[in-house]
């Protein structure tokens, strides 16, 4: 339930611009101050997978999908229903333009991050989600 309420404070910060603090469980100290959907320059380079955490985890948690379950993130659903197939470039294009209830990211992150996001997923997909 703690991964679930930090994840649902990220896409609402991100969506609304609530303060991250109110999602997470008392216990669990704001490691970096709020808004929390893109790490700070300071902290260094995000990695794929912080950025997925902070923006895409809220619906794509395990590599799969809270809308429309049989469109996981696993590489036979990615195979099956992205256009474009199982590679990098497929995979980023649906993050910058959305489809559907998919939102468009291209505002959110910037290209280098949905580069990042997309190398992640066909990484994981390939190795198998946890």
């Amino acid at each position: 339930m703690d991964a679930y309420r930090v994840a649902l404070g990220a896409f609402l910060v991100a969506s609304h611009g609530l303060s991250c603090q109110a999602f997470l469980p008392p216990a669990t100290p704001l490691a970096r101050p709020a808004p929390c959907l893109r790490l700070s320059a300071a902290a260094g380079a995000p990695s794929g997978e912080q950025i997925f955490a902070a923006n895409c985890a809220v619906c794509h948690a395990g590599g799969q999908n809270a809308i429309v379950a049989d469109h996981t993130l696993e590489k036979a659903a990615i195979e099956k229903y992205l256009t474009g197939g199982f590679n990098e470039k497929a995979v980023a294009y649906q993050v910058t333009h959305g489809l559907n209830a998919m939102p468009v990211f291209a505002e959110k992150l910037s290209e280098a991050e949905i580069g990042l996001v997309a190398a992640y997923v066909i990484r994981t997909a390939e190795d198998g989600w946890e």
